[in-house]
Order: structure tokens, then sequence, then C-alpha cells
């Protein structure tokens, strides 16, 4: 099976070999395309993408990751003689078949950035198209901001700016789901609170011949667990903290909106773990390279609308292909600089320093009482559910049992 070393760290986790990373290549061409996988999942949650990209199910097992000039966007002749698209994914660290490391220190998105960098080093890919899933987008981000020259593309699917931005939009639903979620202990548990993380009702109550899309894929669901096994806890908790501990600096954005590639933010308007409106603010912040593209979908939008997914990410890679420039690709509305050809700002010019500084203050009251909402609002919501099932609970104790009579 494919590894890539990607530590010299010695851990008792990994015995004495640094931390592995399991990857697996689909496909062949001179295209190359990177995918990164959200949290507790693995590099097989890609496979409608896979199979819409290189037509292929089977992996490239049999062959091994050579150091090459592949530049990954077919710009030579010998890499034009290859017309196809060639995927690696992986599972990242605290995951699958990839190292578990035993400190939660041991995961950031910064560090599983420099994973995905170390793993392009190892198949000799000099540039490639990065797209990433939840965590993976978070991830993906990073690497855009670390290595800016070895993107071709970056594709964020279902992305939020980690920290706050993780917590599920407020509501009994929602609640319920990541109550249940850390709850689970069986593939059962697991799978049936899954389907609700992932898709939309709608998408789970149509039928499917006899039956329900929800009941065959819990099936699914409930055996691909069983096989791979549930994340272990020093992984799961690993993975929260990289997410938790997310943010994108302003100089990081910087990088990434200037590094010239085209950017796709692919979301779908019914998740209920990354609300549609942080991925709005995230394109927004990504201008003018940005392209905020929406499906009727949830989490999985990637498996519930597969074909318009892979429709809009080989639109990114022919477009980067034609060298379409950014304000060409962009769907959002420019800002006045933009229009006049001005440099984008991050805030206004302001001369005068008092005002600078009543600006940054504002600006930093404003972000704290966002998060002191969000987490009022989460703490409300959680207090809410708890006063409803006691209430039922108390309720059922204290209902009149019926007696009959003795003879």
């Amino acid at each position: 099976m494919p590894y890539c070393n990607v530590s010299k760290e010695r851990s008792s986790e990994d015995n004495g070999i640094g931390t592995k990373i399991f990857y697996r290549r689909f496909g062949r061409g001179g295209t190359k395309v990177l995918l990164i996988i959200g949290l507790a999942a693995t590099h097989e949650a890609w496979g409608p993408q896979i199979k819409g990209l290189t037509g292929v199910y089977e992996p490239n097992d049999e062959e091994e990751a050579v150091p090459s000039a592949a530049s990954g966007d077919c710009s030579d002749v010998k890499e034009q003689a290859v017309d196809g698209i060639e995927v690696c994914c992986f599972d990242n660290r605290g995951m699958g078949r990839s190292s578990v490391p035993s400190k939660r220190s041991e995961y950031s998105t910064a560090i599983m950035a420099s994973d995905a960098l170390a793993l392009l080093d190892h198949l000799g890919w000099k540039k490639a198209h990065v797209f990433g899933h939840s965590m993976g987008a978070m991830i993906a981000c990073k690497l855009a901001a670390m290595a800016p020259e070895r993107l071709l593309s970056l594709a964020l699917l279902n992305a939020t700016g980690g920290g706050f931005e993780c917590f599920p939009k407020v509501g009994r639903q929602s609640i319920s789901i990541v109550f249940r979620f850390l709850r689970a202990k069986t593939p059962q548990e697991r799978a049936a609170v899954d389907l609700e993380l992932h898709y939309s009702k709608e998408y789970l109550d149509e039928c499917v011949g006899s039956s329900t899309r929800r009941k065959i894929l819990y099936q699914k669901y409930v055996k691909a667990i069983s096989s791979n096994g549930m994340q272990s806890k020093k992984g799961f908790e690993g993975q929260v903290h990289a997410c938790w501990t997310h943010k994108l600096s302003s100089k990081e954005l910087d990088a990434i909106r200037s590094a010239g590639f085209l950017i796709s933010v692919i979301h779908g308007r019914h998740d209920v773990i990354a609300q549609l409106y942080h991925a709005r603010k995230l394109a927004k912040k990504l201008q003018p390279a940005a392209r905020m593209v929406e499906f009727h979908g949830g989490h999985l939008v990637s498996h519930e609308r597969p074909d318009e997914v892979n429709a809009a990410l080989m639109e990114l890679i022919k477009a980067t292909k034609t060298k379409t420039i950014t304000l060409e690709w962009s769907n959002l509305p420019m800002a006045e600089s933009d229009k006049h050809g001005w440099l984008i700002l991050r805030k206004p010019i302001i001369l005068n320093n008092i005002n600078t500084t009543r600006e940054s203050y504002l600006l930093t009251t404003y972000d704290i009482l966002e998060k002191l909402q969000l987490s009022f609002l989460y703490l409300v919501g959680i207090f809410v559910m708890g006063f409803n099932y006691i209430k039922t609970s108390f309720s059922i104790l204290l209902k009149p049992v019926r007696v009959s009579a003795s003879d």
C-alpha cells in the first residue's frame, strides 16, 4: 500500500517511523488534482469526484510514486501528449490508514497542510489543482497560503473559516444532530446521524424503487463504517482541535489573493454544519479570484449533486488551462477599488491615526460581540434541549399508573 512519510519526528504512536500518510492515485494524465477530505472521513469519500474526473474507480496502487517533472497543467509538449487527469487523495492524520498522533498539538490545519505539501513532493508534482472539502477546505487554504506557487487552482467545498464558524446553525435539529454525533458509539448510531449531517432531508426522503434513499444509504454507511472501523478518540479530538483553531490571517489571505490562480467556493444551500453565510463571506475575502457556486444540497453536496459539482470542478480546470483572468472568473460584486483597477485593501486608507485606532477598536468589538452572540445562542439551544428532555422524562415518571382492582 502506498504511504508517504511526512514527519521526521519520532512518536510512540508511529512505532519510531514517523507520521505516515496513506494515499491513492487514480487515472492517468498530465493534469494533476490533489483532493483533501474533511473531518472524520477517509479518502474514499471522494468517490463521485474520482469517477467524475478520471472516469475510473480502480487505483494505481501497483505504481510507485516517482519524482518527475510533471507540472500538473499540461503546459509542455510531453504533458500535452497525455490528455487526462490523475487524481491523488489521502487519509488525513488521525483517520483511516494514516498515522494517529497522540497529542492534540500535533493536529492543526497548518500541520496537515504540510502533510499535503510533503505528499506533493513525494509524488513529484510541481503543481496541482487542489480541491478540499469541509476541514479539507481549511487545509487547502493553508496550503495555498503556505505554497501558492504549487497551486494551479483552488476549490473549497462546504468550507467555513474555522473556530466559531464551525458551530452549526442554532436550532433544534442541528443541536440534536451534534448531540447524537458525539454520543454515537456503534456503526448503526453513527450511520444514522451521519446521514442527517451529510444530506438534505428532501434528498434522503426521495423514493428509490420500493425503498427510500435514506434506507439504502443507511445500509451502505453501516457497512462502510463497520469495515473501516470507527475513528479513534485521539484522532477525532485532534481533528476537531484543528478545525477549532483554524484561522486565516490577513497575510495569508493576501498571499492567496495575489497568487493569481482561480478559486471556486462550492456550497450546499441546506448545509447544517458549514453555514452558507460563512462560505459567502470567505468567497468575498478571496476576491477578485473567487467564484461562488451554490447547489441544492447538504454538507456532502459532492455526493448529493455529483454531476453538478464535477461540472463545476471541470470548469475550473478548463478555465485554468485557457488562462482565464481572475476578474473574468469571479461572479461576485466588485468593490469600487476593483472597478478602477486599484490595489485591493482589507481596510480603507485612513490618514488620521485617531480614526484608524477608532476603526480598529470598532472592528475588534464587533468580532467579539459576534462570537459572544454565537456562543450564547449555542448554549441557550443546548439548555432548551436539555430542559425539554428532563421535562419529558419527569412527565413519564410522574404519569399516573392505572391499577386494576384486585379480586
